[in-house]
């Protein structure tokens, strides 16, 4: 058996700490809320009821899939997406070549043909990770659009990835791998680290490229080589669904888009505006609320996100915001653009609470060598030292959580430890107010101050589902109230 502390170092096997949208860091992308059924389905029932079919097609081995995407697909009646051959199969869509980019992508051994069927499969020659335009022509992996399946309207494409299969034997090679190298010190994809090492055109040079890569880790390369050492020769079958469609909801901005804007997307699952929500005003329009109480007199203004949150009298969300886990006091007015999730902590033997905030375009993995360089990291657009001076603080007092030599969004000490989840609110809101206005808004005297990196470390993850609980409990009371 493997432990879990072995297995939290492979991403794509576990909920890894998502800095493009922290909202969905501390329970896991798996647990994020779509705005479907009553109570509200969460990103785990919609996989599951996606792949409902896969199991009778599949021999034993190991399905992998991502957390933050959706594929949506068509197939003839008479057909089936099988997993029986031996070593990988994955699915592929045709997708443009700006996805790649941030994709993976396969480099398929096909001919030139006039039409294209719904479902077919392909041998693959190799398997790129996030790999630039260039790079896709110069492998071959870019296809020219003939048929009239595919939704999309650009003339080239690219076979971009998602779910993936590994038989039984396969698995247990990797396992037994594990077990031999012991607790792993650095990050493993479990999808650029696999697949690339696949395909008769594979090549051990990737083994080197640490361009996507959290942290980097001495042993990193090393244990690269070995996984690719194993893996070589073994087979990368490709089943291509021609008709489908591929939809990454992992960032804020995507998140936002999907389901708010993105009408094609909210008409093939039928997302709702409002799911398992109270007192919703009827003005409400292009946003979406997700398990939540609201007053009637409350404004959210369109292409915003409310879920998990409870709303008082009077209380206006601007445009294009991410409210998420907060219970805001009646009157305050939450600006455009803004990121704003309170996550429950444990801080000396207490139960308290931290709002963490950013700009919804913020980069929160982009890293300086020392707080020296502060006016590198922007919030909100401005750069973190005069955020510092509108909060009456020195660039000397702002201390960094983990890795000293790498100072970010997400591991500086910005935000206030308070012991009731409105008042962390409210604290966290006059700061933000504070950088947009040019004024001045000092956390009281004393006040501990926590990374979104600290949150994580720290989080009470039984009273975060408790306050959940209690939310449901008392928008069923109100839903019975109408």
């Amino acid at each position: 058996m493997v432990g879990s502390d072995q297995l939290s170092k492979i991403r794509g096997l576990d909920s890894w700490p998502n800095q493009r949208l922290p909202s969905a860091s501390a329970l896991g992308k798996i647990l994020m809320p779509l705005p479907l059924g009553d109570p509200i389905y969460q990103m785990l029932e919609l996989k599951l009821a996606m792949y409902v079919d896969f199991p009778s097609q599949m021999k034993p081995g190991l399905l992998v899939t991502c957390a933050d995407d959706i594929e949506l697909y068509s197939i003839p009646e008479e057909e089936r997406v099988s997993f029986d051959k031996p070593g990988f199969t994955a699915l592929a869509h045709p997708s443009p070549l700006s996805m790649g980019t941030t994709h993976g992508v396969f480099v398929l051994d096909l001919h030139e043909r006039s039409s294209f069927p719904e479902m077919e499969s392909a041998s693959c020659l190799s398997f790129m990770h996030k790999p630039s335009i260039d790079k896709m022509r110069d492998s071959g992996a870019v296809c020219r659009k003939q048929g009239g399946l595919f939704s999309m309207s650009d003339s080239e494409f690219v076979y971009t990835d998602s779910t993936y299969y590994m038989d039984f034997d396969t698995a247990k090679s990797l396992l037994n791998l594990l077990n031999e190298l012991g607790p792993l010190n650095c990050e493993i994809d479990a999808y650029g680290d696999f697949l690339q090492a696949l395909g008769p055109k594979a090549t051990i040079e990737y083994t080197k490229n640490t361009a996507n890569v959290t942290k980097e880790e001495s042993s990193l390369v090393e244990i690269r080589q070995k996984i690719f050492f194993l893996l070589k020769g073994t087979p990368l079958n490709v089943i291509l669904l021609n008709n489908s469609k591929f939809y990454h909801i992992g960032t804020t901005t995507e998140y936002l888009f999907h389901l708010t804007e993105n009408e094609a997307f909210r008409s093939e699952l039928g997302l709702l505006s409002s799911a398992f929500t109270v007192n919703v005003n009827e003005n409400f329009s292009g946003c979406c609320i997700m398990h939540s109480v609201l007053d009637l007199s409350c404004s959210i203004e369109a292409g915003s996100v409310v879920e998990y949150s409870r709303l008082e009298a009077g209380v206006s969300v601007g445009g294009g915001s991410i409210i998420s886990s907060c219970w805001v006091s009646s009157g305050l007015s939450v600006p455009a653009g803004a990121f704003m999730h309170t996550l429950c902590v444990s801080h000396q033997e207490q139960t308290t609470f931290v709002t963490v905030f950013f700009g919804i375009k913020d980069n929160l993995k982009k890293s300086v060598a020392s707080p020296a360089h502060l006016e590198e990291l922007l919030l909100f657009g401005f750069n973190l030292t005069k955020c510092l001076s509108h909060w009456g603080m020195e660039n000397e007092c702002l201390k960094f959580s983990g890795d000293a030599s790498s100072c970010s969004l997400w591991n500086a000490r910005l935000f206030p430890v308070c012991s009731e989840q409105q008042s962390s609110f409210s604290m966290s809101l006059r700061m933000l107010q504070a950088i947009l206005s040019g004024t001045t808004s000092s956390p009281p005297r004393g006040t501990a101050l926590m990374s979104m990196q600290d949150c994580l470390r720290h989080k009470n993850l039984e009273e975060m589902l408790k306050l959940k609980r209690e939310l449901h409990h008392d928008i069923e009371q109100g839903k019975h109230s109408i």
